[in-house]
């Protein structure tokens, strides 16, 4: 078994493809819209959906925002340098909810940033050995 995806439900998907593929550097793997049942689904990534999980934006077309509940915790990316890549993410229009630095008592350097829905997304510095 593996992790195929993780869906979340966005308000306005041509905003939040945005994020994802421009801020985030992911890729549009696939689109489909659904008239019948008045939803599109996109899925999002860094790779082929055949050797990684990737993220599912969820439309439902009558839906403009959800309440994210506190259930959610975040999505968590890895990144080179997490410093570099907030300074990236604001350049690109993206809102850093938690600048780059040590986590909490560990080492490990994390940043938080939202997306357009809320979503928060964790970007982990890669650990150099």
């Amino acid at each position: 078994m593996r992790i195929l995806h993780t869906m979340i439900r966005v308000g306005n998907l041509e905003r939040s493809l945005a994020f994802y593929t421009e801020v985030l550097g992911m890729r549009l793997l696939r689109r489909q819209d659904y008239p019948a049942g008045r939803f599109t689904l996109a899925f999002v990534g860094y790779g082929d959906e055949s050797e990684g999980a990737v993220i599912e934006l969820t439309h439902n077309w009558d839906i403009a925002s959800y309440e994210i509940g506190n259930g959610f915790g975040h999505i968590a990316l890895a990144v080179d340098d997490a410093y570099v890549a907030c300074v990236q993410v604001k350049a690109k229009g993206g809102k850093v909810t938690r600048e780059a630095g040590p986590m909490k008592h560990g080492t490990t350097i994390i940043a938080f940033v939202e997306d357009p829905d809320g979503y928060k997304i964790e970007l982990i510095e890669k650990k150099t050995l």
